[in-house]
């Protein structure tokens, strides 16, 4: 016999079911965690991110300390073993959501960090911030894989600090885990391949604020200051055999256990997105 999903009461549509209240100041971001767990990361103005449990009746777990000054974003890694969140300074900073500690502080920005997004296999990071630039780190180490200029030439570090009408609002990871988006000041979204320093697509956007790709990577959404979202169709590319086996085993191995494969170096090199 076919089964059916039971019937929605039609009076709990709508209802407020849970209202979590702890924070001190706006809040900027919300991000659930991947696994279906229902734990909920908010990131506030109030300088600290809120871990949430809703199987719990909404139980605050843990607050996460260590920025000196707003969070803007958060984003958790496939496996929802760690923590992306980003704010009013130049750090980004990593978390261990296991054990609810800092990881580490990614240095290299030069002006306010103001998104983040991992690649689908979790072995990339891209944060966006007003300094101009999109990096693309090894979130397992620390290290600057990639750089995305919006200006050029790009600023010095003494300039990048300053309003420079090429501000990075946003940024997404296509789920192709290939190709990311960038918002600009500059009145464009970019698109990018993560293995090319050039947008492989170029089109005008005013007052862009945010943006999402849509589950299969074909369309891109882009909500803009003035209250209008706008659609793309995307730059789309079959995926070689090579890109799938490489985010097949980065999406359960880290960096560090990669790099003890005793394979040849070109082989190591390719699995960690170092060409």
């Amino acid at each position: 016999m076919a089964s059916f999903p039971p019937r929605v009461n039609e009076k709990e549509i709508g209802k407020l079911l849970l209202n979590l209240v702890d924070h001190t100041e706006v809040v900027r971001d919300l991000t659930f965690a991947p696994d279906g767990s229902l734990i909920l990361v908010s990131a506030s103005r109030d300088k600290t991110l809120r871990v949430w449990d809703l199987k719990d009746d909404g139980n605050m777990m843990k607050v996460l300390r260590g920025h000196q000054n707003w969070v803007y974003s958060c984003a958790f890694s496939p496996d929802s073993s760690m923590l992306c969140s980003v704010g009013a300074s130049k750090a980004v900073f990593l978390w261990n959501m296991d054990k609810y500690t800092m990881i580490r502080k990614l240095e290299g920005h030069h002006h306010d960090v103001v998104a983040c997004d991992f690649s689908p296999d979790g072995a990339l990071l891209a944060t966006a911030s007003y300094d101009t630039r999109v990096y693309i780190w090894d979130p397992h180490n620390g290290d600057i894989l990639m750089e995305f200029g919006h200006l050029f030439p790009p600023p010095t570090p003494i300039f990048a600090g300053g309003a420079n009408d090429r501000w990075v609002r946003s940024v997404s990871f296509s789920h192709d885990g290939l190709h990311i988006a960038s918002l600009a000041d500059d009145k464009m979204v970019r698109f990018w391949r993560i293995d090319e320093d050039y947008p492989v697509q170029v089109a005008p956007l005013s007052n862009g604020l945010c943006c999402a790709f849509s589950t299969d990577g074909s369309v891109l959404a882009a909500g803009t200051q003035d209250g209008s979202v706008y659609f793309w169709a995307t730059p789309r590319q079959v995926p070689s055999l090579q890109h799938l086996c490489r985010m097949s085993i980065r999406r359960v191995m880290p960096t560090q256990e990669v790099q003890e494969l005793p394979i040849p170096s070109k082989v190591l090199e390719f699995l960690s997105y170092r060409i």
